[in-house]
């Protein structure tokens, strides 16, 4: 009966999705809580590039069932094509491996035009949103007036909804941000086309789940972007909408807690952020250059959904801290170390500093970095080709000696190193130690 939940460390961006396919190999279910078609994952499987948005990582594996929660933000548009996609490269996304909540919440053209037009307004105040409608949409439940999943299922309600959420779009669009009005009618046949499709879909994702722990299954939880962009324990105001956390999880999914198992936090070998917001560990020049990658690799420092580069800088151990307590790590997943050959000095952020000042831990949360610069401690780099390394003992000394210290930082053992993107360029000290 146990459930493990997969969650990110950091700002997102930390290969969860790499993760999440190598333990989905043991899991009955994997189930994604939070979130919408802002974030996504890459898998790769041999010379296969799977790139997901909304539908499970657990999907590559043949075995699973994939649900996807009630706290997520599901655009109809986007998940039908997801589906197209990963069946016309042979994998199963039938209506019997794929369940979708009934109380998920659907993005509309009404939330993303106004999430696109909000934004533009911002100026200077600018957050970094995706403009795929997330916002707008969590806003809508929030407020009582949202979309759910199980509307599909009635037609008669369905356009009620919808009119009741074009009609105030469009009041908003035209009269506050200039903007053209959006077309009912091809909205309306539209939802239609996609309530055909998406009923098999709809279920009851949470007596699902509780039935597969009750009956000694297990469940994988999936977390989307990071702890740091949680709505409140995050670097407010420049986080999602939603709560990419572990306690996310169980609300995401409606199950409770006694099932749970391990909480792995993911964490990326450096420190990569997209979009607006603090970063003290930012670097800049051929340190973040190095650390980014030129965009030529599927691995490279470059968004999934939005294909943005990221901001990139060294490993922060005072925020892994934090995030460790907000979500209660059992242990941490540490990714693309071989990112890291050829850099030396290697940096890891040991505490922040204001005036004379230091301290170990945030004294008011990550909401406001700007008073406080970071210790940086340098640590020897390595020379050695990582990516045909399975075993710990393997490792060239600076490397261990570099994931040592991230345990003395944290307190947390580093279980698995993955040394490459592919399935099984993984390093689990379980087994090799």
């Amino acid at each position: 009966m146990p459930l493990d939940i997969v969650i990110g460390s950091q700002w997102g961006d930390e290969g969860k999705g790499r993760i999440i396919d190598l333990l989905a190999g043991d899991a009955d279910i994997v189930a994604r809580f939070n979130g919408g078609d802002n974030a996504g994952h890459s898998v790769t499987v041999a010379d296969q590039l799977f790139k997901l948005h909304l539908i499970p990582s657990g999907i590559i594996q043949p075995h699973t069932i994939c649900v996807m929660g009630a706290g997520m933000v599901v655009n109809p548009q986007i998940l039908l094509e997801e589906v197209d996609h990963l069946t016309k490269l042979g994998i199963d996304v039938s209506p019997q491996r794929l369940k979708l909540s009934y109380a998920a919440h659907l993005i509309t053209p009404a939330h993303t035009a106004l999430d696109g037009a909000e934004e533009s307004e911002k100026g200077q105040g600018l957050l970094g949103t995706t403009r795929r409608g997330i916002g707008p949409t969590y806003a809508d439940k929030a407020t009582r007036i949202g979309l759910r999943a199980e509307d599909l299922l009635n037609e008669d309600l369905l356009h009620q909804k919808l009119d009741r959420i074009l009609d105030h779009a469009n009041k908003l669009l035209e009269h506050v941000y200039n903007r053209e009005s959006l077309d009912k009618e091809s909205i309306r046949h539209a939802f239609h086309t996609y309530a055909d499709r998406l009923r098999p879909y709809i279920t009851n994702v949470g007596a699902l789940v509780h039935d597969k722990l009750n009956s000694h299954g297990t469940v994988l939880a999936e977390g989307a972007q990071g702890t740091l962009l949680d709505l409140d324990h995050g670097t407010y105001p420049f986080v999602t909408s939603s709560h990419p956390t572990a306690p996310g999880a169980l609300l995401g999914l409606g199950i409770g807690p006694q099932h749970i198992r391990r909480i792995i936090g993911i964490t990326k070998s450096f420190q990569t952020r997209v979009g607006e917001g603090p970063f003290p560990t930012e670097a800049s020049g051929d340190a973040a250059a190095r650390l980014r990658g030129t965009g030529e690799h599927p691995w490279d420092e470059f968004g999934t959904t939005t294909g943005r580069p990221r901001r990139c800088g060294w490993l922060d151990a005072v925020l892994l801290r934090y995030t460790a307590r907000i979500n209660g790590f059992t242990e941490i997943a540490l990714t693309k170390l071989d990112i890291l050959t050829n850099i030396d000095p290697l940096n890891i952020c040991v505490s922040y500093q204001r005036g004379e000042q230091q301290f170990k831990d945030l004294p008011q949360g990550p909401a406001d970095l700007s008073p406080f610069s970071p210790v940086l401690e340098p640590l020897p780099g390595w020379e050695n080709d990582l990516t045909q390394i399975r075993s710990w003992n393997d490792l060239p000394s600076p490397a261990r000696s570099y994931i040592e210290r991230v345990e003395t930082l944290t307190g947390l053992s580093v279980r698995l190193i993955s040394v490459g993107p592919e399935r099984d360029q993984i390093i689990d000290r379980s087994l090799s130690e």
